[in-house]
């Protein structure tokens, strides 16, 4: 880090603290050629992940949506919060894993239910109904062959 008084490039970190917003490190310096100290701090840089919709509109990544569809498929199942926050970590943590700027909804959608079907057929179905959209009794029934495959 190069002093800001003196413009000499090497300088001593002589404490390090997470700072007062908990999303950054604060970092006291001291110049090894003038000895003046000065305060850095440090952040990690993030770039917002756009999920492409499948109208091809663009939108943020938002972690509650995801748990908010988890949650209408879990509705009355023996599946508690606990599971389902560890679900959503998991394909949470796959997507971020791609280190893509954008990725499809429907990238989403079939990582959540490959991992709803382990955790809980009826919870699976109740997404994939809603994911894929079955427009009638044969989609829905096509969709529970598979399952019981």
């Amino acid at each position: 880090m190069k002093c800001p008084f003196c413009s000499h490039a090497d300088t001593r970190v002589i404490d390090s603290r997470p700072a007062e917003d908990h999303n950054s490190i604060r970092r006291r310096r001291v110049c090894d050629e003038c000895g003046k100290r000065f305060t850095t701090y440090e952040k990690i840089e993030t770039i917002p992940l756009i999920i492409i919709k499948k109208d091809n509109n663009r939108e943020t990544y938002d972690r509650a949506k995801i748990e908010g569809g988890v949650l209408r498929a879990c509705h009355k199942r023996p599946v508690s919060a606990q599971q389902i926050t560890n679900l959503v970590d998991e394909v949470e943590n796959e997507i971020f894993n791609m280190e893509e700027k954008e990725i499809p909804s429907q990238v989403i959608g079939e990582l959540l239910m490959n991992k709803l079907k382990n955790l809980d057929p009826v919870a699976y179905v109740r997404f994939a109904s809603v994911y894929r959209e079955f427009k009638d009794v044969n989609t829905f029934m096509d969709e529970l062959k598979k399952m019981l495959k």
